[in-house]
């Protein structure tokens, strides 16, 4: 029962307050953390990732799980629900998540904004297309910015949402496909894979459901063409749950990457849609 208390406090504090300027964010430690390890250990070896991986969750879970019995032992109840949520919501990123997508739609600039939260090349994008990504970045990152730390506080308290958090950053840090990370990173990248399987086709189903569509389980079909285990589910749930079609083909470094299509509604993409995106957070 407290880890559903401290879910919907921690949810309420990141939706109206966002990040605290005041205090370092966690996120910020851990990345220096996984630096650290990473400068010590980096080899172009799966064996030395796996290390760095278990150093970083070692140190991380230790913290955690000694705080959490800290605010356990030592704190009313109350206080113990109250600084655990505020802790907590550093680590869900319902508000930034939202803004970001809004600043998209509100900038002068808006291929200088939208190549703030993507990989892909910006500068030939189309209106349309500046809109279709930044959907899809939306849909994406409500697994991995919401849904799947929401997911991870309920069940294993304040250590599951700092270590999901941690292997999340990890994988965003060195879970790349390319000559420097293609074996370091392999277990991050293969962790984050296991640890978002399950949130992600939730993502999916609660945007189904918010958005009241006959099956819930229709994501599927195209959701498993994306070359992530995992992204495609949130995707398609949202191009369906507004009628768009996402994905398609996208250039990244000047090089065309063939890509699956996500949905079956219209291909030129508006503001409005945009919008319906947002309303179903």
């Amino acid at each position: 029962m407290s880890n559903i208390i401290v879910a919907v406090l921690a949810y309420l504090l990141d939706k109206k307050f966002g990040e605290f300027s005041f205090i370092k964010h966690p996120i910020i430690v851990i990345g220096e953390l996984i630096s650290f390890f990473e400068k010590l250990l980096y080899k172009k070896s799966i064996f030395r990732g796996l290390l760095l991986v278990l150093a970083v969750l070692s140190v991380v879970s230790f913290f955690a799980i000694a705080l959490e019995r800290y605010f356990t032992l030592f704190l009313p109840s109350f206080l113990n629900i109250i600084f655990t949520a505020f802790i907590a919501s550093m680590f869900i990123a319902h508000k930034m998540l939202r803004d970001s997508v809004e600043g998209v739609l509100n900038a002068e600039n808006k291929r200088e904004a939208i190549s703030m939260l993507v990989s892909r090349d910006t500068k030939e994008l189309s209106e349309s297309d500046i809109y279709k990504a930044a959907i899809e970045t939306y849909a994406e990152n409500l697994s991995d910015g919401v849904v799947a730390p929401l997911f991870y506080l309920l069940l294993f308290g304040l250590p599951g949402i700092v270590i999901y958090k941690t292997i999340n950053t990890m994988d965003s840090m060195i879970g790349y496909k390319n000559e420097r990370y293609e074996k370091f990173g392999k277990v991050a990248a293969r962790l984050d894979d296991i640890a978002n399987y399950i949130p992600s086709r939730l993502t999916a189903l609660l945007i189904m459901s918010v958005a009241k569509q006959k099956n819930l389980f229709a994501f599927y079909k195209d959701g498993k063409k994306h070359d992530s285990p995992n992204a495609g589910h949130p995707i398609t749930a949202m191009a369906l749950a507004i009628g768009v079609k996402l994905g398609g083909d996208t250039s990244y470094f000047g090089m065309i990457k063939k890509k699956a299509t996500f949905g079956k509604g219209k291909k030129q993409i508006s503001s409005e849609d945009v919008q319906k995106a947002l309303k179903l957070l």
